[in-house]
């Protein structure tokens, strides 16, 4: 493939992989997170920032929550780019808005892991943005190696990625509050999506609700795999409340994970290196293959 064609390669996959995020869905979320933002730089590093509703909310709302600064690079595939910065009033017109909007050129391209971006990250308290999704695992890994907070969107099946699971079974990473289902492609049609959420290591509060459990454990009702020892549950709801062993559940589970209820063993059903789902390593009931599970137990009070 001749250099032309690399670039024009490159340009596609990078517009194939873009959705913009609507702002009703990044106030839905960051609504939770007010307390959060105040005297902090917050960091959009994978947006357009004269178009991106990220940097529109922030710019809205710079003053009722209090932040220090806001900064937003754009990317550009082949040559150098910019970024936005607003601070103060620079104009001393009495509030902030567009016009104390400070823009300067990048000597890169804006890539989120160029090292322009890297020190711009360094000195950032908390990173709110929407990444490419096929940049989701190298993305968040970039933010915990720069010790950084943040509220970003991805792909639920993100999850079952060997780095990201090792996060979110760590209690480093977990999911936010709301679940995006539309966004917008470059050329102006909506994309709709099922499996999309948040991702955060910032606290919130769902993280400390406790699942109320109803259901009683029968054999009958909940078979074991006939390749793993542990049953199945295929509703989060019907998880026993008398079951202490291992169970398997839905990843929608992580969306009612109360660390101090359950503890995470690991998952089942995935390839480990790329997180893509394989038949090769599908868990059996019966001999019918069951999609991708987290294994889970209940902790003793």
């Amino acid at each position: 493939m001749n250099n032309a064609n690399k670039s024009l390669h490159k340009a596609k996959s990078a517009k194939n992989d873009e959705f913009y995020t609507q702002l009703s869905d990044i106030e839905k979320e960051l609504k939770h997170y007010k307390k959060h933002f105040k005297n902090k730089k917050v960091f959009c590093n994978c947006d357009d920032p004269e178009t991106s509703n990220f940097w529109k909310y922030f710019e809205l709302n710079f003053e009722h929550l209090g932040l220090k600064r806001l900064i937003s690079t754009h990317y550009e595939i082949s040559k150098p780019s910019y970024k936005l910065k607003l601070i103060r009033d620079t104009n001393d017109d009495g509030k902030i808005n567009k016009l104390d909007i400070i823009k300067t050129p990048l000597k890169q391209n804006g890539d989120f892991r160029s090292s322009e971006c890297s020190k711009l990250l360094s000195k950032v308290d908390v990173v709110i943005t929407n990444p490419p999704f096929s940049l989701f695992r190298e993305f968040i890994t970039t933010l915990i190696e720069h010790d950084k907070k943040f509220i970003i969107i991805g792909n639920m099946n993100a999850i079952t990625y060997k780095e990201v699971f090792k996060l979110i079974k760590d209690n480093k990473v977990w999911l936010g509050h709301t679940h995006p289902k539309e966004f917008i492609h470059p050329d102006g049609s909506v994309k709709k999506f099922g499996n999309i959420c948040w991702f955060t290591n910032l606290p919130i509060q769902k993280r400390n609700e406790e699942l109320i459990l109803y259901k009683t454990y029968n054999k009958k009702d909940y078979p074991k795999y006939d390749n793993h020892n542990a049953i199945e549950v295929s509703k989060v709801k019907d998880i026993p409340y008398d079951y202490y062993d291992t169970m398997g559940v839905p990843i929608t589970f992580l969306d009612h994970y109360n660390p101090d209820q359950f503890k995470m063993l690991g998952h089942l059903g995935s390839v480990g290196a790329d997180g893509i789902y394989s038949f090769a390593n599908a868990i059996y009931i019966k001999g019918n293959k069951v999609f991708k599970r987290i294994l889970i137990k209940r902790k003793e009070k």
